[in-house]
């Protein structure tokens, strides 16, 4: 016969008063109730001081503190960051010496390139992949292409080579180029591709000798910019899963393996969803015992000039 155990005597059980107890969420914290008609100030101000909103105040804070401080103010981004219409936004930072240095990927001077020949971009990949259409217009290729070989073969790297082409070129609406706006201001454009990821490279014009040198030149502008982050910058990660992210971390090494020292900065990642490498290389890694990481999910049209906002109410 199953013979039962003595059932547990709870007159026995341990307890304490939750006054004595570490509460994580205080009222403190809590968000203001809306108001019509309110500042973006008190908007920013009635948010929780909880979680991601918390993060949010405390990034744009050090991207603030940076600046008066004059440490870097790096921003990496992906291209659909361009796509979904955020340039203005950009082109204000870097006309208010908020950001130090830009970093994109080669989709991301694409469209730059088209926004500024036409003031539109992002064509129908599904439509155009049908029938091998996908990525061959010409005027983006060969202008992005021949740029590349001249720019590059002058001594530019890569992104420099681009805005170059574009200062130059009598393009209706370079004003919302982002890369052109950078260097009219000599902010540094830093632009890394993987050979084959990019429309422009199925094309006759495409010069990967180029190419690759000028994303090189742009690799080593990077690692020094690096150093500006050094006791109080910040990097900010737009939107790069893997490219960015992982240039990010070897620029990094190679700067603090030549002895300099790039520490105690800060690191954040907005993205639509949780990105490993973006996550580690951007986020945990680098600012491990020497920083800040921070990671925020939303989409960039949203974030971005949230962001933006809120660090121009506080310079």
């Amino acid at each position: 016969m199953l013979k039962l155990l003595p059932m547990i005597n709870l007159k026995k059980v341990k307890r304490y008063s939750i006054k004595t107890r570490l509460s994580k969420v205080n009222q403190g914290d809590f968000a203001a109730k809306p108001k019509k008609g309110k500042s973006f100030s008190s908007f920013l101000d009635s948010l929780p001081n909880i979680l991601k909103a918390k993060d949010l105040r405390a990034i744009s804070a050090a991207i603030v503190s940076a600046r008066r401080k004059n440490k870097g103010v790096i921003l990496m981004a992906g291209a659909h960051v361009i796509k979904c219409g955020l340039n203005p936004v950009l082109i204000e930072l870097l006309e208010k010496k908020i950001i130090t240095c830009i970093c994109l990927n080669g989709a991301g001077i694409i469209h730059d390139f088209e926004i500024a020949y036409q003031g539109k971009t992002s064509e129908d990949v599904v439509a155009n992949l049908k029938n091998g259409k996908f990525g061959m217009g010409k005027e983006t290729a060969d202008f992005i292409n021949f740029a590349a070989q001249e720019g590059v073969a002058s001594g530019f790297g890569l992104g420099y080579a681009i805005a170059n082409k574009i200062s130059r070129a009598p393009l209706p609406y370079k004003n919302l180029s982002l890369i052109y706006n950078a260097y009219k201001r000599k902010v540094p454009v830093c632009v890394f591709v993987g050979i084959g990821t990019d429309i422009i490279h199925q094309h006759p014009s495409f010069d990967p000798e180029s190419t690759a040198r000028g994303s090189l030149r742009d690799f080593h502008i990077l690692v020094e910019q690096l150093c500006m982050l050094n006791q109080g910058g910040v990097v900010l990660n737009f939107g790069s899963a893997v490219l960015l992210p992982e240039v990010f971390l070897k620029a990094l090494n190679l700067a603090r393996n030549l002895g300099k020292k790039v520490k105690d900065f800060t690191s954040a990642t907005f993205d639509m969803i949780y990105q490993y490498r973006a996550a580690q290389n951007v986020v945990a890694r680098p600012t491990a015992g020497a920083g800040n990481g921070y990671y925020i999910i939303g989409h960039h049209e949203i974030m971005l000039p949230l962001l933006a906002q809120s660090v121009m109410e506080k310079k």
